[in-house]
């Protein structure tokens, strides 16, 4: 693959290290053929090259999946798997994700709605993905290895994917699967059993199952599939999530008599709860004197005109504040070559992410690169909206933007705690009856026997990991 392309770039005749892209044309064609043919060697090629069978990319979609937003209802069939039509998962969260609806929006839309159970549980949700991403701002790559306990599984071969680990005829996790492969995103719930099967039952890694989901979701995000797996492993939490046939006949019923196992269930009965180790927990853990570090400018910063808009996949909508602030300038989004190589992510994943940039090129100039975002952008004059990643620290330290606009907080972060979500709630929060209760939705669930919560933390919305909206 050759990286010699020049391009004008305004001010003069700027030679880049990469390969400057021609502009996808819309529609779901165009869109798996510019992924199959220019970001070939970019994505697992063991997935077919293949659009989302219930989401696209972009702001129209993101735009018609809010307005059918329901709150009526929410709390009653929020955790519900089967039959679908039983279910109210908002399924924002690939939108949420890369920023084509703001979190912050969703929040004053829901509060505005009044404080009725559906709100409520709604609400808690939101705070959930808000809580997951100051917990990965501030934690970062430390989120890599178990923050509150350590985990002690049995050593077997690493596996090709998570469909490897069930044994075949299991009704519940094929379901979850085959909708997974087919729709690149599954509902709360279904995230929990996976990573309660893994991890539990099966004895593995929580870090090896929590990577295998992330590159298959359409939401996946480190903040919240670390956040969740950690959780449901018992590593980031007070205790292990035990998938059984209880929870699959509580949120999925009348799965459980379709099953060629229904007789002999190898999730029958509740496991024992996995080995833990005691750990030393990192002390960012309980606060932070310099939060400022990891919540980005809470102004506009500028040191300079600039020339272009820089897009990160954390902030691809309409909305993205430093795209409303220029609104006549051209955009530049960076295929970031070395980590997609290393991430090998679904290729279902990028199909969504070019309908996005696909449909932001009908409306403004757009250049796509593939490449090296540090060597593409450090000699441009780039504005950009801050991203709570550290990859965009990383990044950004070195290109050092001429703008840089605030994240879109709910609550911005204020150095408390992220040891749990109850005491984060507690810390950040302004007003903490914004929270219904002070602890994970789903560790709530009072028809639960109390050694195993029925159902996990809300990914329900947004997305990382075994949770989600």
């Amino acid at each position: 693959m050759s990286h010699s392309t020049a391009s004008d770039l305004s001010a003069g005749l700027i030679r880049v290290s990469a390969e400057l892209l021609p502009t996808p044309g819309t529609g779901r064609a165009a869109a798996e053929s510019f992924v199959a043919t220019t970001l070939a060697g970019l994505y697992d090629d063991g997935l077919p090259v293949a659009g989302s069978t219930r989401f696209r990319g972009g702001q129209a979609a993101a735009d018609a999946a809010l307005a059918s937003l329901r709150i009526d209802g929410y709390a009653t069939g929020r955790n519900e798997v089967f039959p679908e039509r039983e279910r109210s998962a908002t399924a924002l969260s690939p939108y949420l994700r890369h920023g084509l609806i703001r979190l912050v929006d969703v929040w004053d839309h829901v509060r505005s709605a009044g404080r009725t159970r559906d709100a409520d549980k709604l609400a808690d949700q939101l705070l959930w993905q808000e809580y997951a991403r100051h917990w990965y701002a501030r934690m970062g790559h430390t989120t890599k290895q178990s923050v509150r306990w350590g985990q002690d599984p049995s050593e077997q071969p690493a596996s090709p994917s998570l469909r490897s680990t069930i044994e075949p005829g299991m009704a519940c996790l094929e379901l979850t699967l085959d909708e997974l492969d087919d729709d690149g995103w599954i509902p709360n719930q279904s995230r929990l059993w996976v990573a309660g099967h893994w991890t539990v039952r099966e004895d593995r890694h929580w870090q090896e199952g929590e990577d295998l989901l992330f590159r298959r979701l359409l939401d996946g995000s480190r903040a919240a599939n670390r956040l969740g797996w950690q959780w449901a492993a018992g590593t980031g939490s007070t205790k292990p999530y035990g998938f059984t046939r209880w929870q699959v006949e509580q949120r999925a019923a009348g799965l459980c008599a379709t099953c060629d196992l229904v007789h002999q269930c190898p999730v029958e009965n509740f496991p024992d709860d996995p080995r833990r180790t005691a750990v030393e927990q990192p002390v960012e853990l309980r606060g932070s004197e310099q939060p400022e570090r990891y919540a980005g400018p809470d102004v506009p910063l500028r040191v300079a005109a600039p020339d272009r808009v820089w897009l990160t996949a954390e902030s691809l909508g309409r909305d993205d504040p430093a795209l409303r602030a220029h609104p006549d300038l051209p955009a530049v989004f960076v295929f970031d070559e070395a980590l997609l190589e290393r991430l090998r992510l679904a290729p279902m994943r990028l199909v969504f992410l070019v309908e996005c940039l696909a449909e932001l090129a009908e409306t403004r100039g757009l250049e796509l690169y593939r490449g090296d975002p540090v060597a593409i952008l450090t000699d441009l004059a780039v504005a950009v909206t801050y991203a709570p990643v550290p990859g965009f620290r990383r990044r950004a330290a070195r290109i050092a933007p001429a703008e840089i606009h605030p994240w879109p907080w709910v609550f911005r972060p204020n150095g408390g705690s992220v040891v749990s979500f109850s005491q984060w709630v507690e810390d950040t929060v302004p007003d903490r009856r914004e929270a219904s209760q002070f602890e994970p939705p789903s560790a709530r669930a009072s028809e639960a026997p109390t050694r195993h919560p029925a159902s996990g933390p809300g990914h329900e919305l947004p997305s990382d990991p075994p949770h989600r909206a």
